[in-house]
């Protein structure tokens, strides 16, 4: 495991040493679950994006018979 320094501000700092002593856990286990969290969100994000980029320049659209069921779908669950 490669150790990376991370500087938080204090606030940031002192609210993760309380959760930690609330937590029973360790303050670099809840640093490396928030990181971890936030990469896999954020990575799945871009992944995302990328794909609707690659299908859009592909024309790969819904029809608007598709789009039409979507509306419908949703306008009556409205009700």
């Amino acid at each position: 495991m490669s150790v990376a320094p991370l500087n938080l501000p204090d606030d940031i700092a002192a609210r993760l040493a309380k959760l930690a002593k609330a937590t029973g856990r360790s303050t670099d286990t809840l640093a490396q679950e928030a990181l971890s969290e936030y990469i896999r969100r954020e990575s799945w994000q871009i992944d995302e994006v990328q794909q609707a980029v690659k299908e859009a320049d592909e024309g790969d659209f819904a029809t608007p018979e598709e789009v039409r069921a979507i509306l419908e779908k949703w306008n009556g669950n409205a009700y």
